[in-house]
């Protein structure tokens, strides 16, 4: 039998299968910095305030993009914005017609597999509530 993400559209997927979609990496939340000349897009160690960094889950997901209204909540109907989100991102893959990864939750059945596989932004990142200029966090041109 098929799985859900392999038969649907994103557009077709019902709110609980979307969700089941996400493989809780957090990379989505790792603050970005764009160059104005240069329109490029650089990746930090640090992510957003509302983040438990152990967890890799948001304190507030559903008032996310009131408490930070540049917090993407993407949807089926912004895909479009899905270059901002990690090459890695099941929505990102999806989009493009790639399949999930071996070490996806979902693939595995296991939701510690992400963190496991060394997908995840724990044991990795800051909160931006400890982080001093951003600048002095950058980890390279974003995927």
């Amino acid at each position: 039998m098929a799985n859900f993400w392999e038969i649907k559209a994103l557009s077709e997927l019902t709110q609980s299968e979307w969700e089941q979609l996400c493989d809780g990496c957090a990379k989505c939340c790792l603050l970005k910095v764009e160059d104005e000349e240069t329109g490029i897009i650089y990746g930090t160690n640090v992510v957003c305030q509302y983040l438990n960094i152990e967890k890799c889950q948001c304190e507030n997901y559903s008032q996310r993009s009131v408490l930070v209204p540049e917090c993407v909540t993407l949807n089926s109907d912004n895909l479009e914005q899905v270059y901002f989100m990690p090459s890695s991102c099941s929505y990102r893959l999806l989009a493009e017609g790639k399949p999930l990864p071996e070490w996806h939750p979902l693939i595995t059945h296991r939701k510690e597999s992400v963190h496991e596989s060394g997908h995840s932004i724990r044991g990795k990142v800051i909160s931006e509530l400890e982080a001093d200029d951003l600048q002095h966090h950058l980890t390279g041109e974003w995927e």
